[in-house]
């Protein structure tokens, strides 16, 4: 591994994420508030520990597949310990631990919250809080890779670690160049919500703050009630199409954009994402209609962004689930796992790996009548590499190890059997409420100690993909051949 370039590239995120800080200290600002303090000495911290890794080790250039792990996994967690010291130094958040989840809550667009009054946030922070999903949605990596030239060379290892799915498409045969494109449709979208939701009778720094946390799928809100808070139809519609796009392969929206627009429809993946979603309303909707006192037209409305926030991992809410049937509750859980399709901000398995993981099952069982069949595994007609769909059965064996294991340590921390499980799911699979006393209408304060530390590395897993950090843990990684 070579030390000098990761610790210049580590020194680069640190500079990125201090510049990003800037948009909250001229917010506390314009509202007269104090709040701008911590951001400028968290800023200026970062600007001298950042640069003097990214100067004193300017000199090296070479960058390494190993190197490229390394780089995406530290450099979430120095941005996540950067962007939990203005929470702490403010006393917003008095508890270290408690700032870390919720800044790497934020930067893996989770959105599980250890905060029982959000609306007591100055407003430089409430933006930070969810400025930092946004940055986190598209990537803090493929971020540095669009606005510095240094990370240039050797650049498509930090991206295939750091991008969602199975394997990252480049839109262009640049790596620099790519990751602009990603942030300049990523950007657009943004503002499109921002405008829209003003339109439904936002302010501009609400509106801001929930384009910022749906764009990234992360789901903070700036009210304790999160969305339902508004009870307002248009919002509700306004932020079920965005979280819709989010959750979409942010390619296809490129192709869109560039008057390919049927290529929306002709991809298998982004067929199956519109049918689990349908399915999944349907099923709620019709479960919940002898069950809760709703009209059907709130039925329909609560049930469809309730399915939509959670298949996105957006986490947002209107209504409270645990109130809904044993089988709407299933069914959210079950989509949690499900999450949206590769290339987006979305996190959980993803669609892709479950289409291939049914076409493989369902090959199995043909051979079982045809044993001398051979069967092609197909996706938007093209064969799929073996080292792909081997790839997918690893990640999925590894998912369910780490779910059970981490479900394990929370009930060892003292959570019930439900809690555990919902919490666990609600992180690793980036989505924020889980079920329980995690649930929708609560939050993760009162987790003990140590199951917050098991949580974090849960949503670090879950944001990176799992390989990118159990790769770090095994003995291979760090032998020298």
């Amino acid at each position: 591994m070579n030390v000098r370039v990761v610790g210049r590239l580590l020194g680069v995120l640190l500079l990125a994420t201090a510049a990003a800080m800037t948009l909250p200290i001229i917010v506390s600002l314009l509202y007269g508030e104090t709040d701008w303090q911590v951001f400028m000495i968290s800023q200026a911290a970062a600007l001298l520990v950042g640069g003097s890794l990214a100067g004193f080790l300017r000199d090296s250039r070479e960058l390494r597949t190993k190197d490229g792990f390394v780089i995406v996994t530290f450099g979430w967690i120095a941005v996540g310990i950067l962007g939990a010291m203005p929470f702490y130094l403010s006393g917003a958040i008095p508890a270290f631990t408690d700032a870390m989840f919720e800044s790497i809550s934020g930067f893996t667009t989770t959105g599980a919250s250890i905060l029982n009054d959000i609306e007591a946030l100055p407003h430089g922070l409430a933006l930070w809080r969810c400025q930092i999903q946004w940055l986190g949605g598209m990537g803090i990596v493929v971020l540095g890779l669009a606005i510095l030239p240094i990370l240039g060379v050797g650049g498509m290892q930090l991206f295939k670690a750091e991008a969602p799915g199975p394997s990252p498409d480049r839109l262009t045969p640049r790596i620099k160049e790519t990751a602009r494109l990603l942030w300049v449709v990523y950007g657009i979208i943004s503002l499109v919500q921002v405008i829209a939701l003003m339109f439904c009778g936002m302010s501009l720094f609400e509106a801001l703050c929930h384009s910022f946390a749906t764009m990234a799928t992360g789901g903070f809100s700036t009210r304790a009630a999160s969305v339902g808070a508004y009870d307002s139809v248009a919002i509700d519609v306004v932020i079920t199409v965005f979280m819709f796009i989010a959750g979409v392969n942010f390619s296809l929206h490129y192709a869109a954009v560039n008057g390919r627009i049927k290529s929306y429809w002709r991809d298998g993946e982004f067929r199956v994402y519109v049918t689990v979603i349908l399915l999944a309303t349907s099923i709620i909707a019709v479960s919940n209609i002898q069950a809760t006192e709703m009209s059907a037209g709130d039925n329909v409305r609560h049930s469809l962004f309730q399915v939509v926030s959670i298949v996105t991992t957006t986490g947002f809410g209107t209504a409270d689930y645990e109130g809904w049937t044993s089988l709407s509750q299933f069914v959210l859980l079950f989509i949690m796992f499900v999450g949206g399709c590769a290339g987006s901000t979305g996190g959980g398995m993803k669609n892709i790996r479950l289409l291939l993981l049914a076409q493989h099952g369902f090959n199995e069982v043909r051979k079982l009548l045809h044993p001398r069949g051979v069967y092609v595994m197909r996706y938007n007609e093209r064969a799929v590499p073996p080292e792909i769909m081997t790839n997918i059965l690893g990640f999925f064996l590894l998912l369910i190890i780490c779910t059970v294991t981490a479900t394990f340590a929370m009930t060892m921390v003292g959570l019930d059997l439900i809690s555990a499980i919902g919490a666990v799911a609600a992180t690793i699979n980036n989505i924020g409420p889980g079920l329980g006393s995690v649930g929708p209408t609560d939050n993760f304060a009162a987790v003990p100690l140590m199951g917050k530390w098991v949580l974090i590395f849960c949503m670090l897993l879950g944001r990176l993909e799992l390989y990118t950090v159990l790769v770090l843990l095994t003995p291979d990684f760090w032998r020298r051949f």
